[in-house]
């Protein structure tokens, strides 16, 4: 794990022997928040054009068919209970100016996360709590390598049923689809998940909770445990496991190498070693980099996920 700046490292030997030789950058830099954090975080246009600037500079260390995963956390008007767009223009940003294809659009739903903004949640009472990140695959190839047989869950019972009866309503939908006499016969060994959870989905396919319903609320895993007990300072907006589990395993094969730039915690990099990948992390923190080696003593119990 290297120490500094991803603007500074990137550009710096020896990270840049490995340009052209990354499979999948994945992260998620400092969201445009109203209140300052200790990580920190840009606002306005400084942040549009900071998040920006690392388009072309990751690109250039992607394979030819590499991916690029971001999720960038939603943000609110500053005292003012209206969303802020600044979330999405930085999206656009970055991806014009990395010439990057948007191959598809991920909604993290973490029902935990605590009701906020207070004042328009709790006090007001004039808004929802937000339980949603936004996850952003982008690629310079229009077909960069993935695999979605390599994320599959279990079938729904239903689904299990009409495979062991090997007949349903086959025909014409409303939806003006038409569906065949054998199309749903073949067992693939799993589900194609969604990329976003619904209630329907919660409903119909609870199974698909434990792979994209996603919480972060583990406060005594043996990172953090560790932590307290040794006077560390954790990384106050740790990554989920799962989330990078996901990717790893949708978008990447064994010995692929992984990059995340703004690492905070190296969750990337922890989850990326337990699956049998190469990794390259970079946090700005002295301090969270100390915390990230934790992660990696052997002599503490391996993370669950």
């Amino acid at each position: 794990m290297y120490c500094g700046t991803a603007e500074e490292v990137l550009r710096t030997y020896p990270v840049t022997r490995y340009k052209g030789k990354v499979q999948l950058v994945f992260t998620s830099p400092p969201f445009p928040l109203n209140r300052k954090k200790k990580y920190g975080n840009l606002q306005g246009q400084e942040y549009v054009d900071w998040l920006a600037g690392f388009a072309g500079v990751l690109s250039e260390y992607l394979t030819d068919d590499g991916s690029i995963v971001i999720e960038l956390g939603n943000a609110w008007e500053r005292g003012k209970p209206t969303m802020s767009t600044l979330p999405l223009k930085a999206l656009l940003a970055f991806q014009e100016g990395g010439g990057l294809h948007l191959c598809q659009e991920f909604i993290c739903f973490n029902p935990a996360r605590l009701p906020a903004p207070a004042q328009w949640v709790t006090v007001e009472r004039i808004r929802i709590k937000d339980a949603f990140t936004r996850v952003w695959w982008m690629s310079p190839s229009e077909k960069p390598k993935a695999d979605n047989r390599a994320v599959l869950t279990e079938y729904s019972e239903s689904m299990k049923k009409l495979l062991r009866r090997g007949t349903y309503n086959a025909g014409q939908r409303p939806s003006e689809y038409s569906i065949g006499e054998t199309s749903f016969l073949a067992d693939h060994g799993g589900a194609i998940p969604p990329n976003v959870l619904t209630p329907k989905v919660e409903e119909m396919l609870p199974e698909l909770c434990e792979v994209l319903s996603i919480a972060n609320t583990r406060s005594n895993d043996a990172y953090q445990a560790y932590c307290r007990g040794n006077g560390i300072t954790p990384h106050p907006a740790r990554m989920p496991m799962k989330l990078v589990e996901f990717f790893v395993k949708f978008l990447t094969d064994d010995a692929d190498r992984v990059l995340d730039p703004f690492a905070g915690s190296n969750t990337t990099g922890y989850v990326a070693e337990r699956m049998g990948r190469k990794w390259l992390a970079i946090e700005a923190s002295r301090e969270y980099v100390r915390a990230s080696e934790v992660r990696f003593r052997r002599d503490l119990p391996v993370m669950p996920s």
